[in-house]
């Protein structure tokens, strides 16, 4: 049996690293950035919310007075520009009336207020796309960019593979990381089989000790906001994703799901059908669970209108959770309304 690193033996283990990194990285590192990924993580989980909000405070108010001060002075922000605009709409906003994420069931779907998600940059999630293959671009962003070794969870070797966790900057899941398995091969928003294979088998493995564990993937073309591979982790604590219930046709039941799924159990078998989909230039959304995979196939963006209430569908989207950033649409929004924007996406 493959010896995992500490961290991942339990979720209790889990958790506690993940918020002690948070801890680590407020105390340890003054810029926007670093402020910006602890305050998205504390406001999406209430509970590293109620640990850390008094220091969060503390070195916001730091923060917004250097940033006045500059401001004033007709001194430059030297802080990235993504970080520099997210701060300025907080300072407007104020931090006591940013309001933590919020979650409810609509009909067979999840819908989830994320305020502080809209203010994320949106990199390549705002393109049209046509092709599902693009080459790996070293002057793009990507994940060996000195500036985002701080933001680094863990590092390590999981089975065979060298494996990085980052903090999600602005996570919509529990314990949310993002995954690049064997980041210096500068690999390209593209699945070869090994890649696959390499996937499966983690998932499998971390299921031993984590059994809420998950990888969700963008395709190219698919709402991936980075072009270099990566995977998006989560433990859920409690339940499942929506397109894992048991009421819909893909998984026995007798319901259409709004988007066509398939389900694999078998490792080779799931990759012939995302061969075929390289094979016809089709985007696709993934989830990987330990010994299974749900495929999604769909549209590109950029080829239909989504709706104003929405970012987008990406993974989690099609996977019935969806985000919306309006309090209004949180109360409002109805499972038809969810199921017919998934349609759009429908080949």
């Amino acid at each position: 049996m493959i010896d995992l690193p500490q961290v991942f033996r339990s979720e209790q283990a889990l958790r506690g690293a993940f918020v002690e990194g948070l801890e680590r990285m407020l105390a340890g590192h003054p810029g926007l950035g670093v402020f910006i990924l602890v305050l998205a993580n504390a406001t999406y989980d209430s509970t590293i919310h109620q640990r850390l909000k008094g220091r969060l405070r503390e070195r916001f108010g730091e923060l917004a007075g250097a940033v006045r001060d500059d401001l004033r002075a007709g001194r430059p922000l030297t802080a990235a520009p993504d970080d520099v605009l997210v701060f300025l709409k907080l300072m407007a906003v104020g931090l006591d009336h940013l309001e933590l994420s919020r979650v409810r069931q609509v009909g067979a779907f999840e819908l989830q207020f994320n305020p502080l998600r809209a203010y994320r940059p949106p990199r390549m999630s705002d393109v049209a796309v046509t092709r599902l293959y693009s080459p790996y671009d070293p002057n793009g962003f990507h994940f060996n960019k000195p500036f985002l070794q701080k933001e680094i969870f863990w590092s390590g070797e999981i089975g065979q593979h060298r494996c990085r966790l980052l903090y999600n900057k602005f996570p919509f899941a529990e314990l949310h990381g993002l995954l690049v398995i064997d980041a210096e091969d500068n690999k390209p928003q593209w699945f070869t089989q090994a890649d696959h294979a390499a996937v499966w088998r983690t998932t499998r493995l971390l299921g031993q000790h984590l059994p809420g564990v998950g990888f969700g993937y963008n395709s190219h073309g698919a709402f991936a906001s980075v072009n270099h591979q990566h995977l998006q982790m989560f433990v859920r604590s409690e339940g499942c994703y929506p397109v894992e219930a048991e009421q819909w046709q893909h998984s026995g039941g007798d319901r259409v799901y709004p988007l066509a799924c398939r389900v694999y159990q078998d490792m080779d078998a799931a990759w012939e059908h995302l061969h075929l989909l390289h094979e016809s230039n089709t985007a696709y959304n993934l989830l990987y669970r330990p010994g299974r995979m749900y495929l999604l196939a769909r549209r590109f963006q950029g080829s239909y209108q989504h709706a104003g209430w929405t970012g987008g569908f990406a993974w989690s989207e099609v996977c019935g959770a969806v985000t919306t950033f309006n309090s209004g649409d949180f109360a409002n929004l109805d499972e038809d309304v969810i199921f017919a924007e998934m349609e759009k996406l429908r080949i």
